[in-house]
């Protein structure tokens, strides 16, 4: 049979339509390793059946899919491999999308309309007192910050029932800048009102998470309410920086590091229901 003739990386590569650079690429990766290959002069030979699987990888890279990820489709069957396929072009479309309305963001920005879009951000202060927090720190990039968000949160709530209950809203602080170069760390923060029980609890299970308890100080904040769409990249950058225009008109600076209040069911909340404030510590 045809399919069982080896064939060399040139021939090969000229039925596969692909180049020998390519392959020997493929080769390195394991995404497609040589029928045979000598042992005296290291030549690489190739069925006829492999150019389907080499066509295969060679348009996935196409779509500049991750080698990785290239991997798991063509190590997949059927439904299985269009089904990770899909999956991939999910998030390629999803992430799309975010950079689609970060450059109309920065395009505002860069000719001079930042104050049509601080202008929908109302700002106000609020005098928030002294609280007994349980917090879980972590070092995390932007792209993995709503899926931790999220998490951790999640964890510190159920750690509040052991802890006298939930004192008041959670929220998360940003002790340096979280971006796509930039690792923070963030804090989730839960109030709670039993010290010695959330020491405790800190003190038997908190480590493996990075929890610890502290008194968040006594705080004016300044603060705008968004909606849960509007707390989507890029658009929080811009509440954040319509405060940070109030403030600076006011003539306030920051005493601490900004946040987002989460006061409101996530989970329950519609895309224009109001869910978080972003807020900074004034003086």
């Amino acid at each position: 049979m045809d399919d069982e003739k080896l064939l060399t990386i040139g021939a090969f590569a000229a039925r596969a339509r692909l180049s020998a650079k390519a392959l020997r690429l493929y080769d390195r990766l394991g995404l497609l390793v040589p029928a045979h290959v000598d042992e005296v002069s290291g030549y690489r030979y190739y069925r006829a059946g492999q150019a389907e699987r080499a066509r295969l990888v060679a348009m996935l890279r196409q779509l500049d899919m991750p080698l990785a990820r290239v991997a798991e489709v063509t190590e997949a069957d059927g439904t299985q491999a269009a089904d990770r396929l899909a999956a991939y072009w999910a998030d390629v479309e999803s992430r799309v999308a975010a950079q689609r309305t970060l450059v109309e963001y920065l395009r505002a920005r860069l000719s001079g309309r930042s104050s049509e879009m601080y202008g929908k951000f109302v700002v106000e202060t609020v005098d928030v007192p002294a609280q007994l927090v349980i917090t879980e720190k972590r070092h995390t990039l932007a792209d993995e910050l709503p899926a931790w968000i999220g998490a951790s949160l999640g964890r510190l709530e159920e750690a509040a029932r052991e802890c006298g209950g939930a004192a008041g809203v959670p929220f998360v602080v940003y002790h340096s800048e979280v971006s796509m170069e930039s690792d923070g760390p963030a804090e989730s923060c839960v109030p709670v009102t039993d010290e010695a029980a959330a020491r405790a609890w800190a003190e038997q299970r908190g480590r493996a998470w990075q929890t610890t308890v502290r008194v968040e100080p006594a705080a004016r904040l300044a603060y705008t309410r968004i909606t849960k769409a509007q707390v989507a990249h890029p658009q929080i950058l811009a509440a954040f920086e319509a405060v940070e225009e109030w403030m600076a008109a006011q003539g306030l600076r920051p005493t601490g590091p900004c946040r987002e209040v989460y006061f409101a069911d996530w989970d329950a909340a519609g895309p224009e229901d109001p869910v978080c404030d972003v807020a900074f510590p004034v003086g």
